[in-house]
C-alpha cells in the first residue's frame, strides 16, 4: 500500500477546508492510505515514511505560513537525497496571489528532488482587510472540488505507479 501525506497549516480555517477536500478526493483510492496532518504534528519520519505529498499553506505576508515553515525546517535535512523522484502537490489559500508562497514550496521540492503532478492550485479570497484577513474562511465548492481531483488525481497515480 502506498501512502500520501497531506501536510497543511492553517489559522482561519480555508486551508483545512482545502486539505481535507484533497484528502477525501484521494480516500476513493483503496490502495492508497492518505494521512492529513497539522504541520506542527508532522515530522522527518512522516516524510520518509510517505510515498507522495500535498502541502496546503494560507499565504501569509505573501510567504508560506510560518508552521509549516518550521515543518520543513524540521524535516529538509533528515529526509533530503532519500526522495527523489516522489510526486508532489500544492495547495496554497491566498488573500492576494498566492505566488510568492507556491514558489517557497517549488523551490523546497527541488532541493528535495520531488517531481510536480500538478501546477500549484492557488485559491484567493482576497481578503485585503484585518477583518477579513482574521475572519474564519469559507471555500467555495467548485474550489474544493479542484482541490479534491488534485487529491484524487495523486492517489492514483501513486496506486498505479505512474509516479
Amino acid at each position: 500500500m502506498k501512502t500520501l501525506l497531506i501536510v497543511y497549516h492553517t489559522m482561519t480555517g480555508g486551508t483545512l477546508q482545502m486539505a481535507r477536500a484533497a484528502a477525501d478526493g484521494a480516500a476513493t483510492e483503496e490502495a492508497v492510505a492518505v494521512r492529513l496532518l497539522h504541520a506542527a504534528e508532522a515530522g522527518p519520519e512522516d516524510v520518509l515514511a510517505a510515498d507522495g505529498y500535498l502541502f496546503a499553506t494560507p499565504e501569509n505576508l505573501a510567504a508560506i505560513s510560518g508552521q509549516l515553515k518550521d515543518f520543513f525546517d524540521r524535516s529538509y535535512y533528515a529526509a533530503l537525497d532519500q526522495l527523489n523522484g516522489r510526486p508532489y502537490a500544492t495547495l496554497v489559500c491566498a488573500g492576494s496571489d498566492g505566488a510568492n508562497a507556491a514558489r517557497q514550496i517549488e523551490r523546497i521540492a527541488t532541493g528535495w528532488r520531488l517531481k510536480a503532478v500538478s501546477p500549484p492550485l492557488i485559491v484567493c479570497t482576497h481578503a485585503q482587510t484585518t477583518e477579513e484577513i482574521l475572519r474564519q474562511k469559507h471555500i467555495a465548492a467548485d474550489e474544493l472540488t479542484r482541490c479534491e481531483e488534485i487529491g484524487a488525481a495523486l492517489a492514483a497515480g501513486l496506486a498505479m505507479g505512474v509516479f
